[in-house]
Formats: structure tokens, C-alpha cells, sequence
């Protein structure tokens, strides 16, 4: 005979278990900022306990009109920097009592429009948009469910440039990629060669712009950029392109994110050349591979988990009023930049 399964417990079912009213076991469960004594509180959650209760979270956010969840929308979570990103989400989260879920969108802007469509059924608290935004996501639809999500009550919080509803958590990639080429020049260099994303992807566009600027202002000159991803992938081909072409020796790479600077220091030692001492590389980022791999890669530092953990607090935070300074970016040079003699 196979057993029937067992319904599952009710919050009356807590209640009556604990011995306290329906609105006390209420307020220990649901998180109710109203204060329940200890001794209540122990009695409610040992009986929860007791007998498996789970919150129903639809409920909740049909009763309150949004859920204790925080929607985090990456580009690709094999990539460190989007970990570290969520790992500071998360820690935000679990203070606030709050469950993080995470979307992907790839970077593809119709993509994205149906993830946050989707989401919008969940009615999250907040949405962190952590991947880097496209000039042509309006096209795609994503300004209009941004728009229906924040009429819900939902608040959207994006890494650079916000707008309208959205609130901005400000990262300074002009200012850290102009300092990045000035100390390269510093270190001797004058011929320079960018790996990129695709023109409109705001990162990589102001990544480039402010190293481009930067290495102008210490006598450099960039001899080509090339555009692609931000994947490793991505650097390797980009780089094998323009070995293709010719790199002089002393030339130096910078790829405008460590993953794809990493990609291309492989791409530089399978085409027999010497990563460093041959031809100098340079990333963005300073996630933890970066220091590993050798040579060791010289990047700009970004508080990636603090970055994540702010754009927690703006999507929570009733007081938060966006004039925060920028993270600092401070500048890291290791041997993928050895000194031009």
C-alpha cells in the first residue's frame, strides 16, 4: 500500500502547537517587525520545527505586495567577477533576513526583458541588475519591464549608469582605466593594444575610453582595439587575431576585464611568444585568479563583494539617497607589466 502523503502544517497548526496565538506565531514566522518575547519565539519555532512548517511565499507577497527576495541578474556565473559580486549581495541579504535568487541573462537584452518579466511574478523586494548594461536594451523591451516592475513596488538597482526608477550603484571605470594608463606609461610603455566587448556595452566602453585617455596623457599611443567579449574566449581569439597581424615586443595588452586578459596571455604563450618580458598584459577587476596565474596580472582592484553588498543595502534601503562616493579603484601592478628599460 503506498502511503498517502502527509498535508502540510498551517501556521493555526504552529499555533496551536506552540500554544500562543494565531498572530504571535504570525509575527515570529513572517518576519513582522513587531516584537515577540523570547520565550514565544522559541516555543513558535521549535513547533514549526516540530512539525515542518514552511512559509508560504506566494502568500506573503500576494499579502504585502512583495516577497522577502532579492533577484540578482548576472551576465555568467562561471565568471569570478559575478561571484564576488554575489557574494556581497548575499551577505546584505542574509542581515536583512532576505533569500537571493539569480537570473542569467548573457548579456542579451530580449533575454533579459523575459527574465525580469518572469521575475515580476515573484515579486522580489529588489532587483540588481550586475551585469553591464547595453545602449540598445530600450530596443529589446527591458526599460518597459523595469518601469512595470518598480509600478509593483519593486525596487531596481543597477552596477553604473541607473535612470528613471532605477538606482545607481556608482563604479568609477573611467577614472580606474585612465589610472591604469598612466602608470603603464610610467613604467616605460608607448604602443598599446585593447581587447573589448562589443561597442555600446557601457563597461567596456568606459573601460576603453578612460584607458585610451590615460596612456594619450603619458605620451602612449594605441595602435589597435579590437571588440569582442567579456569572456575568456573572447581574449584568446582576439588576441590570436592580432598576433595574426603582428605585435611588436614591448607592446602592451590590456583586456578590459581580467577574464579576458587572462584569455589572452594564453592565446600569447600558444603562439610561442613570452607573456611579460615579451609582450605585457593588463586586466581589469582583480578577481582571484589574477594573482595566480603566471605571470601574475596586473589589474585594477575592484571591491567586488563590497560592490555587491551596496547594491544589496540600495535595493532595501528606505533612506538610501544615492550620493555615495564611488568604491576606490586602486591600481595593481604585478609581472604580466614588467618596467620597459
Amino acid at each position: 500500500m503506498v502511503a498517502q502523503p502527509r498535508s502540510a502544517a498551517t501556521l493555526h497548526d504552529v499555533a496551536r502547537e506552540a500554544g500562543v496565538s494565531l498572530a504571535t506565531a504570525s509575527r515570529v514566522l513572517n518576519g513582522s517587525v513587531r516584537k515577540v518575547a523570547e520565550s514565544y519565539r522559541e516555543r513558535v519555532e521549535e513547533a514549526a520545527a516540530r512539525l515542518g512548517y514552511t512559509a508560504n511565499l506566494s502568500a506573503q507577497a500576494t499579502a504585502r505586495g512583495t516577497s522577502a527576495i532579492i533577484a540578482l541578474l548576472v551576465a555568467d556565473i562561471a565568471d569570478p567577477y559575478f561571484g564576488q559580486l554575489a557574494a556581497g549581495v548575499v551577505r546584505g541579504a542574509d542581515e536583512a533576513g532576505l533569500v537571493v535568487t539569480i537570473a542569467i541573462t548573457e548579456r542579451d537584452a530580449e533575454r533579459e526583458a523575459r527574465l525580469v518579466r518572469a521575475l515580476r511574478g515573484q515579486r522580489p523586494q529588489g532587483l540588481i541588475l550586475a551585469a553591464s548594461r547595453n545602449e540598445d536594451e530600450d530596443g529589446a523591451g527591458v526599460r518597459a519591464e523595469l518601469d512595470a516592475f518598480a509600478a509593483m513596488g519593486g525596487r531596481v538597482v543597477a552596477l553604473g549608469p541607473g535612470g528613471g526608477d532605477v538606482r545607481a550603484v556608482a563604479v568609477d571605470n573611467v577614472g580606474g582605466a585612465r589610472a591604469l594608463g598612466s602608470a603603464l606609461t610610467e613604467l616605460g610603455y608607448r604602443e598599446a593594444l585593447i581587447l573589448g566587448a562589443r561597442t555600446g556595452v557601457r563597461t567596456s566602453d568606459d573601460r576603453i575610453a578612460g584607458f585610451t585617455d590615460g596612456f594619450a596623457k603619458g605620451d602612449g599611443r594605441v595602435a589597435l582595439t579590437l571588440r569582442g567579449g567579456f569572456t575568456r574566449e573572447a581574449g584568446y581569439s582576439l588576441m590570436s587575431e592580432a598576433l595574426g597581424r603582428g605585435v611588436e615586443r614591448g607592446t602592451v595588452v590590456f583586456g578590459v576585464s581580467d577574464v579576458v586578459a587572462i584569455g589572452a596571455l594564453s592565446a600569447i604563450r600558444d603562439a610561442g611568444r613570452e607573456p611579460g618580458t615579451d609582450i605585457a598584459v593588463c586586466g581589469f577587476d582583480d578577481i582571484p585568479t589574477s594573482r595566480d596565474v603566471r605571470p601574475a596580472l596586473t589589474t585594477v582592484h575592484v571591491p567586488l563583494e563590497d560592490l555587491g553588498y551596496r547594491a544589496l543595502r540600495a535595493a532595501i534601503d528606505d533612506e538610501w539617497t544615492g550620493d555615495a562616493e564611488p568604491l576606490p579603484l586602486d591600481v595593481l601592478l604585478r609581472s604580466s607589466t614588467p618596467p620597459r628599460t
